[in-house]
């Protein structure tokens, strides 16, 4: 096929830029975006103005093919890009030239990178027209992304019409998505859904760590943003693995996460196939296994795509006239044909949100699960189930046997969800004062009973629509209140604490409780007096802003304040989020 040849100046004002697109856990690199970029030698500062000027001269085809012809010529001199995806944008001007453009980028670029991914945004035509197009882009070789997603209405009607293999938040939404609330839900919900269809989310334009942060806890599988690296022009100076990325991980990483083990226990490990394998190596594979009902679908690059249903292949692996119709090359049908779209998800996602993407697609057998965005295994209805259960089995467990309040592990849950939806609220730190000089004295089935009074108060004291009630262990309790002023917590605390401190009194004998206090042994063994039984609490106050930090943030701010809380005269000390930062930093 001959090129079409771009005008010369279209050389000499535009070259190619490369910026990489990295695994949001790891920081490897998956691919990198093909952008258009003045030549340094060029003066040319407006682009969108080149774009449109070779719009109104007919020529927008000549100019994207010169961009990738550029990329193409420069990415022959780094040949890690032979491994990993090349992103190029698909201007929607172009119109039935986008095909060509886009085979002839294929055409360039395949020879340096494992796939070539098309990106499209804007498109405003029947949905489809939309959809014709994408199947004509897509192909046994080639990707389709949607671009700047959120950016604009027609990102809804292409992502319901159309099967795309990538969905790309666009900057706008990111942009301060730490600080926005409202944006954290919507995304979140995108980001459900995009995985139900089978698409993994790239969050465009992240630019600190906290925006990384965010769109991690929310989901995301890709980042791309100055937080990696900005565009840059020479393909040897972009980055093929980002350690900042994979610090913040471990940095941040969420007590949720410890789903990951009962996934990975229920995981089917079954082999893929490659998308390209010919049909009949399929239904040898088959008729070798017919108890194996799917088989999960990859790509070149070892990501998970799509699965094989048995009941769809058995028409033709089990008739010789079936294998023939398969043989026959004119009819065109490959694996592709007979593939279908699954959830994808990484196998750091909670146990929940797994459920809710597998409970909104109807027909799916299960959900295909990725590490790093390689293939890891099969999640099959029946075995997410069987997680879900190990996973209410061991809440069961971390459940206090004499109180039946939820344990730790139920509370750092709570507390994670509470920061990463960025609702404000207040959470409640309680323990009790002087407990082991009058458990000591009247022994631990009094102090038992002093627990079990307590946890029976803050009981009574709850607001079922908005308190969480835990018991850390011991005379360690807490208390998570959503949607609560800190002024409304403190008095509600405080209230508590002086029911219990009146309750308690009834513990001791008659002349402990007319002196107001016991003589008992301190932890050195020497005799001094106690003052009677009470509670002490530190309160920190939850805003968006918090939702960056983790439970281990949460509770070091806490620490800070218990002393001050056991010493004020109201039994509480107010930690607000400056006492997070101070931990951090």
């Amino acid at each position: 096929m001959t090129l079409a040849k771009p005008a010369k100046a279209v050389d000499l004002q535009l070259t190619a830029a490369f910026q990489p697109i990295a695994n949001i856990y790891t920081g490897q690199c998956l691919g990198y975006e093909i952008l258009a970029r003045p030549d340094p030698h060029s003066g040319v500062a407006d682009i969108r103005a080149i774009f449109d000027a070779h719009h109104a001269q007919g020529t927008l085809a000549d100019l994207e093919i010169a961009v990738r012809r550029s990329a193409a010529l420069k990415a022959a001199r780094l040949p890690a890009i032979r491994h990993r995806l090349l992103f190029a944008n698909l201007d929607c001007r172009l119109g039935a030239e986008s095909a060509t453009v886009a085979r002839t980028g294929r055409e360039l670029l395949a020879p340096h990178a494992a796939e070539i991914v098309s990106e499209i945004d804007g498109y405003e035509g029947p949905a489809a027209t939309a959809a014709a197009w994408v199947r004509q882009l897509r192909g046994p070789e080639a990707m389709v992304a949607l671009d700047r997603f959120a950016s604009s209405g027609s990102g809804l009607v292409l992502l319901q019409h159309c099967e795309f293999d990538f969905l790309k938040i666009d900057r706008t939404f990111i942009e301060n998505i730490d600080t926005v609330s409202r944006k954290r839900v919507v995304l979140s919900q995108l980001v459900n859904t995009a995985h139900t269809l089978g698409i993994e989310v790239i969050a465009v334009g992240v630019e600190t760590a906290r925006e990384l942060t965010v769109c991690r806890e929310l989901g995301c599988d890709l980042v791309q943003g100055f937080f990696l690296q900005p565009p840059v022009l020479d393909p040897a100076e972009a980055g093929t693995h980002f350690a900042q990325i994979e610090a913040s991980a471990r940095r941040n990483r969420s007590r949720r996460q410890i789903d990951h083990k009962w996934i990975a226990d229920q995981l089917d490990k079954t082999p893929p196939v490659m998308v390209d394998t010919v049909m009949t190596e399929v239904f040898a594979r088959v008729a070798k296994d017919p108890n194996q009902t799917v088989i999960p679908v990859i790509d070149r690059p070892g990501q998970p795509i799509g699965v094989l249903r048995e009941r769809d292949l058995r028409n033709y692996a089990y008739s010789a006239f079936g294998k023939d119709l398969i043989a026959n090359r004119s009819l065109g049908l490959t694996l592709r044909n007979f593939m279908e779209r699954c959830p994808i998800a990484d196998i750091n996602t909670p146990l929940d949100q797994l459920l809710a993407i597998y409970s909104t697609e109807e027909d799916a057998d299960g959900i295909l699960i990725a590490e790093q965005m390689g293939y890891c295994g099969f999640l099959s209805a029946r075995s997410l189930i069987r997680a879900m259960h190990e996973k209410t089995l061991a809440r069961a467990r971390d459940e206090n046997p004499l109180t039946k309040l939820p344990g730790n592990a139920v509370i750092d849950d709570y507390v994670s969800k509470l920061l990463l939806r960025g609702e404000c609220g207040v959470l409640a730190y309680i323990d009790f004062d002087n407990f082991k000089p009058f458990n000591d004295t009247y022994g631990f089935r009094q102090g038992d009973r002093a627990i079990l009074l307590f946890a029976e108060l803050m009981r009574k004291a709850a607001t079922p629509a908005t308190w969480f009630l835990g018991h850390i262990g011991g005379d360690d309790f807490f208390i998570g209140m959503s949607r609560t002023a800190i002024a409304d917590a403190q008095a509600a605390i405080g209230g508590l604490i002086a029911k219990f401190t009146s309750d308690a009194e009834s513990f001791y004998d008659t002349e402990a409780r007319r002196r107001g206090h016991i003589i008992a042994q301190d932890r050195d063994g020497h005799k001094k007096s106690f003052p009677l039984l009470s509670a002490s609490a530190v309160l920190l106050e939850v805003t968006d802003r918090c939702a960056t930090r983790t439970v281990d943030d949460v509770s070091a701010a806490i620490a800070l304040r218990k002393k001050d809380a056991k010493a004020s005269p109201a039994k509480i000390a107010l930690a607000q989020i400056d006492s997070v930062s101070q931990i951090l930093g």
